[in-house]
C-alpha cells in the first residue's frame, strides 16, 4: 500500500513533472486538455522551495502573502518590491523543475503601465521568476498585454483579491448575485483573451469556478473556488499549521509543523537545561598527542605555582 506525504505524491509514484522534467506554461496548458490536476504551493525560502518540489508540487508561487507568513505585517499591502524580490532569489536557488511564479506586489503596477513592466522585468532578470502574477480582471487585461509583450508570461487573479481588501471591505467571498457574477466571466474572458498563463480563482463560489474552467483556454487555479478549477494552491503555512489565527474555511491542514516544532525545541531546551547535550559523543576531542603536550605545559605551570 502506497503512503501519501505532504505534496499528495504517493511515495514510488512519478513526479507530476514527468519525472524531473522542466514544466513550463505549455505544461499547465497540456495538463488541462488532458483534465490532469495541477498542483501549486507557496514557498518563500530555499529550504521550504526544495523541499516543496521535491515532493511533487509542479508550481510554486512566492506570493505577497509572505508579508504575513514570513515578515509579521498585518496583511499584504505593506509588501515592498524589494522585499519580494529578495524572497524570490531565494526560493529561485532551490527550484529546479517546478513553474517560479511570483506575485507582484500592491503599488507596483497600479499606477503606471511602463512602472508595471519595469518591475515585472526586475522579478524574471534579478530574481528568476518564470510568470509574475497580478491581480484584478478585465480593468488589468490591457496592462497584462503589455507586460507580456515585453516578453514577460502573466498569471492573472480575480474573485477574491487580497490587495483590494480595503475597497472590497475585507476578505469576502465574491462572485455571490448575478450581477457579480456576469463581472466574474468577464473578467475571466477578458484575462484569458489577454493571454495569461493561468488565472487563479480566489473566494468564489464553486458553481462559478466551475462555469470559468469551462469558458476560458488558460488554466484555471483555484483557492477557496472548489474542485472544478483545472489546478489548486494553498498558501504552504496554512497545511503545516504554522499561521496564527483560524483558517479559512478552505483551508486543510495536512500536518502540524507547528506541533513538532514546538516539541523539538522543548526537548532541546530540557536537554541543554539537564547537561544532557551535548554528550561526549557529540563533541570535538584533541588528538591524543595534542593532549598529552598539552598536559605536559598544564602541569609545568602548576608546578611553577607551587
Amino acid at each position: 500500500m502506497s503512503v501519501t506525504p505532504i505534496g499528495g505524491r504517493p511515495q514510488g509514484e512519478s513526479r507530476p513533472d514527468k519525472a524531473g522534467q522542466k514544466v513550463t506554461t505549455a505544461t499547465l496548458r497540456q495538463q488541462k486538455q488532458r483534465h490532469e490536476p495541477i498542483t501549486c504551493l507557496t514557498a518563500y525560502d530555499y529550504s521550504t522551495a526544495r523541499v516543496v518540489e521535491e515532493a511533487g508540487v509542479g508550481m510554486i508561487l512566492v506570493g505577497d502573502s509572505l508579508a504575513q507568513t514570513m515578515l509579521g505585517y498585518e496583511n499584504t499591502l505593506s509588501v515592498t518590491v524589494d522585499e519580494m524580490l529578495h524572497h524570490v532569489r531565494a526560493v529561485r536557488r532551490g527550484v529546479k523543475n517546478a513553474l517560479l511564479l511570483a506575485d507582484m506586489p500592491f503599488g507596483s503596477y497600479q499606477a503606471d503601465t511602463s512602472d508595471a513592466i519595469r518591475n515585472a522585468a526586475r522579478f524574471v532578470k534579478e530574481a528568476g521568476a518564470e510568470v509574475v502574477k497580478i491581480e484584478g480582471g478585465e480593468k488589468r487585461a490591457d496592462l497584462i498585454r503589455r507586460i507580456i509583450d515585453a516578453e514577460i508570461p502573466v498569471a492573472g487573479h480575480i474573485g477574491l483579491t487580497p490587495q483590494s481588501v480595503n475597497v472590497m471591505g475585507g476578505y469576502k467571498v465574491q462572485g455571490k448575485d448575478l450581477g457579480a457574477i456576469e463581472q466574474l466571466m468577464r473578467d475571466a474572458v477578458a484575462l484569458d483573451r489577454a493571454g495569461v498563463a493561468c488565472l487563479y480563482l480566489e473566494g468564489i463560489p464553486r458553481e462559478v469556478a466551475a462555469m470559468i474552467t469551462a469558458e476560458v483556454n488558460t488554466p484555471t487555479i483555484g483557492i477557496g473556488a472548489g474542485p472544478e478549477c483545472d489546478g489548486q494552491v494553498l498558501v504552504l503555512h496554512d497545511i503545516l499549521n504554522l499561521t496564527f489565527g483560524q483558517p479559512a474555511k478552505f483551508v486543510r491542514r495536512f500536518g502540524d509543523a507547528a506541533a513538532l516544532i514546538t516539541h523539538a525545541v522543548q526537548a532541546f531546551c530540557a536537554q541543554v537545561v539537564s547537561r544532557q547535550y551535548p554528550s561526549d559523543a557529540e563533541s570535538y576531542h584533541l588528538p591524543k598527542e595534542t593532549q598529552a603536550a598539552l598536559e605536559t605545559v598544564l602541569e609545568r605551570k602548576r608546578a611553577m605555582r607551587r
